[in-house]
């Protein structure tokens, strides 16, 4: 079953890719781009399953420096490393309750499993409201905040921050021994000769390329192109001069792993493969508290169990395909009361598609922001999880949350989702971004049923627990800080009994 089910997977993908290439070539120029981009993806699909392949073969010790796969793939030590950390990270916004994005809900997520290893954190950061009790709040005292007034623009003033950094190091007892930013906390744009930084990728300027043509796609004819489309070039072109001047690069996603090799051209030994991680804890199944979720909003369990109940999830916005969804659900409902009585969408979040929604009917409920012990509740009381977004930039958490928790996700062709989250449909769903492609993945959701669903959440859910949770990416976060600090200060070579960049299988 493992090997049919693998090369189903493999087949689905390389099927994908070969649709991509011939409906580019027979697409308007508009869609010069996503043929690059539609290509270079296939073309790293095709050496993943190669090296999937070879690594599968090897029995010996790996340099995980030139692993070409996730990191997440990898088994470590549950308990701590002889070796403790001291680690200076530098991160736009700290989150803030139910406000935060992606990039800071990965860092929080990510520092919290670090400090309770043993690590010595020192956050740096621009201050808020509630800055003053970050500190009493995690009530952990190798856990350190050093913030900043925000500049005008409320961005991070990185002067301010590095002064802040050389301050801690000069005056602390021990050195840091790796710095890391999340994308560009701390922005390099000459060399610095910094050996033990490490930089992650939430999202590049290459994506965006995709995100602009889906939009302009999809965009009213009655509204104006967007100005800053054609300057995106140029950006990617001053992105791949500035990123040679970090020494390491964590990808967040398969698909930005191969870019940066290949596009950007970094050395693959200096760019690493880290998959997003959730809370395993928070984020789980728990069929009680999906009840009592759908309970306090009026759901009867009559009216649950002859229903399929759509979640989506986040900001509210154009970008974020909310229009897309919008118009669907307008044309489904319209052309099709069954399906209209059938379905129940709730909307978790907040935004200007957020009043469009609700006048769609009582069977499209939005919530509003919910924090992330509610957010659970929310996963288990929907049947899928439906994420339109059209921004192609790094691995969002919200699918991933629904994973953990045994649903799966239908999300927007995107190369990050059908390459790291959504591999084949035996775990979910995949649509173009478009109205009437929207639809269809909708009917088909529906047709399916609860049986298929719960069926196809399973798998995702086991796939999940193996690559996207916060325990599994911490701890390739650690070998990655250890590996990079044990190089930087020739310690690996008073400690050979333990190479922190060579991998050992187990057996």
């Amino acid at each position: 079953m493992a090997k049919h089910q693998t090369t189903f997977s493999s087949s689905f993908r390389s099927s994908s890719c070969i649709l991509v290439f011939l409906s580019a070539l027979s697409s308007i120029p508009l869609l010069y781009w996503s043929y690059f981009i539609g290509y270079g993806y296939c073309h790293h699909v095709q050496m993943t399953e190669l090296n999937h392949v070879q690594m599968n073969k090897e029995n010996g010790p790996i340099n995980l420096l030139k692993y070409p796969k996730a990191w997440n793939n990898l088994v470590y030590p549950s308990k701590p490393p002889k070796r403790l950390l001291k680690v200076a990270l530098f991160v736009k916004k700290w989150p803030e309750k139910n406000q935060a994005g992606g990039m800071e809900r990965h860092a929080l997520t990510l520092y919290l499993a670090l400090a309770k290893r043993g690590h010595e954190i020192h956050i740096f950061t621009i201050s808020s409201s509630s800055s003053t009790s970050l500190s009493s709040y995690f009530n952990m005292s190798n856990l350190h905040f050093h913030f900043s007034r925000p500049m005008g623009s409320g961005s991070m003033d990185q002067i301010v921050a590095w002064k802040q950094f050389l301050t801690e190091s000069a005056t602390a007892s021990r050195p840091f021994d790796v710095i890391h930013t999340e994308s560009v906390g701390l922005r390099l744009t000459r060399p610095n000769n910094l050996n033990n930084l490490a930089v992650s990728w939430h999202g590049i300027a290459y994506e965006t390329i995709h995100s602009d043509i889906i939009q302009e796609l999809v965009r009213n004819p009655e509204d104006s192109q967007s100005s800053a489309f054609a300057g995106k070039m140029m950006k990617v072109v001053e992105e791949v001069k500035f990123f040679q001047y970090y020494a390491h690069h964590v990808a967040t996603s398969d698909h930005v792993g191969d870019v940066l090799k290949r596009i950007y051209m970094i050395p693959e030994e200096r760019v690493h493969i880290i998959l997003n991680g959730v809370n395993e804890e928070i984020f789980k199944p728990d069929v009680s508290m999906g009840n009592d979720f759908r309970l306090k909003l009026g759901i009867r369990a009559d009216k649950s169990r002859s229903s399929i109940i759509l979640g989506l999830a986040g900001r509210l916005v154009k970008d974020k395909g909310h229009p897309l969804m919008f118009e669907a659900l307008k044309q489904i409902f319209k052309e099709n009361s069954t399906f209209r009585d059938s379905v129940i969408v709730l909307i978790a979040g907040n935004g200007p598609w957020g009043d469009r929604y609700k006048e769609l009917g009582s069977n499209v409920m939005v919530l509003g922001p919910l924090e992330r012990e509610r957010l659970a509740g929310f996963y288990n009381a929907i049947d899928v999880f439906v994420h339109p977004t059209l921004r192609a930039q790094g691995l969002d958490q919200v699918p991933l949350e629904a994973n953990l928790v045994g649903k799966p996700v239908m999300a927007t062709k995107l190369a990050s989702f059908t390459g790291s989250i959504i591999v084949s449909k035996e775990m979910g769903y995949t649509f173009a971004p478009t109205v009437g492609e929207l639809k269809k993945a909708l009917y088909e959701v529906w047709e399916d049923g609860k049986e298929i669903l719960q069926q196809k959440g399973r798998v995702a859910r086991e796939r999940g627990l193996n690559l996207f949770t916060a325990t599994k990416m911490a701890a390739a976060y650690e070998r990655l800080f250890l590996c990079i600090a044990s190089s930087d200060d020739g310690r690996q070579a008073e400690n050979q009994d333990e190479d922190y960049c060579i991998y050992q299988p187990t057996s």
